[in-house]
């Protein structure tokens, strides 16, 4: 089948990306479908300071149209559209995207995964400027600042002590009178002086100062129903994240929160599928490391068709 692909990436954020320069390069002629949400996260991500190579930061926007055409350069290809449907039973394997099916030798699936978010209007158009999903990510611009934190779980209480490096202080706002987290990141939470808690309450409303960026929000107590405003200057969500997995459901391993599952690398379960960035790291959940196992994929995938005679 002369049009078959060698590798299809599904996925068009720092880890597909980086996969699909590699796999340019190495004359693989990739092909990219971008997806629902093209560039990932980093895409809603105001200044990246923290990836190497930009002294001065870098708009995500920018760094991932920056690597976009880097990897068309060598000869990638982009395919506006979003995946609805894989067929990993058979070989090549078929992808469906805007109803055309199209087969490739191997598949590297980038798909990333979505932060959860309370679903406020407010909270939408505070992105970036003020609300943030990633406190390892945006924590430094906050120096000096007071800020929450919304979540009761490990991700929550770890993201609330890291922000205590730099926030003048951190709320921690839960819905519940207990928190989810392990008792040893609890003791944590507890014995830091800059951490204080809002029980028993939910955020109404993202306040905004009249200038595009986050000056407090409306918190009202779920027991009482009483309202009040918080002054905070950013607004840290750390309610968990959900790997875009769906479409592989039952076909690849994946761990119980639906991450999928690599081994020796980016090896997913089926010879020839790969996988990197969020969609298989619940953990690090950064551009560069997203941007390194983007790497691991690609190479991999091309030792695969180089041992299959493609």
């Amino acid at each position: 089948m002369s049009s078959v692909r060698n590798v299809i990436i599904i996925g068009s954020g720092p880890a597909g990306l980086t996969a699909a320069l590699y796999t340019a390069r190495a004359n693989l002629s990739p092909l990219i479908i971008e997806g629902l949400e093209a560039g990932g996260q980093l895409m809603i991500t105001t200044a990246v300071e923290n990836f190497p190579g930009f002294a001065d930061g870098v708009q995500g926007p920018d760094l991932i149209a920056a690597m976009r055409t880097q990897a068309a350069r060598f000869g990638a290809e982009t395919k506006q559209g979003h995946v609805t449907a894989v067929d990993l039973e058979s070989r090549p394997f078929a992808v469906t995207v805007n109803g055309e099916v199209v087969h490739t030798h191997t598949l590297i699936i980038s798909t990333g995964a979505s932060a959860k978010l309370l679903g406020l209007p407010s909270e939408r158009k505070l992105m970036g400027h003020g609300v943030s999903t990633c406190a390892t990510c945006d924590g430094f611009f906050f120096r000096g600042k007071p800020i929450a934190v919304v979540g009761g779980g490990d991700s929550a209480l770890e993201e609330a002590t890291f922000l205590t490096r730099f926030a003048s202080s951190v709320t921690i706002i839960h819905r519940r009178d207990t928190l989810r987290a392990s008792k040893i990141m609890q003791d944590k939470a507890f014995d830091n002086p800059k951490i204080s808690f809002e029980w028993d309450t939910e955020v109404l409303e993202v306040l905004d100062n009249g200038q595009g960026a986050v000056c407090g929000v409306k918190l009202r107590n779920v027991r009482t129903g009483m309202e009040k405003d918080l002054e905070i200057e950013g607004l840290f969500v750390a309610i968990g994240h959900t790997p875009n997995t769906a479409l592989f459901k039952g076909m690849l391993d994946m761990d119980t929160n639906g991450y999928l599952v690599t081994r020796h690398g980016s090896k997913t379960s089926i010879p020839g599928v790969f996988a990197c960035g969020d969609v298989q790291d619940p953990t690090y959940r950064q551009a560069i490391t997203a941007a390194g196992s983007g790497c691991m994929a690609a190479l991999d995938a091309e030792r695969f068709l180089e041992s299959q005679g493609h």
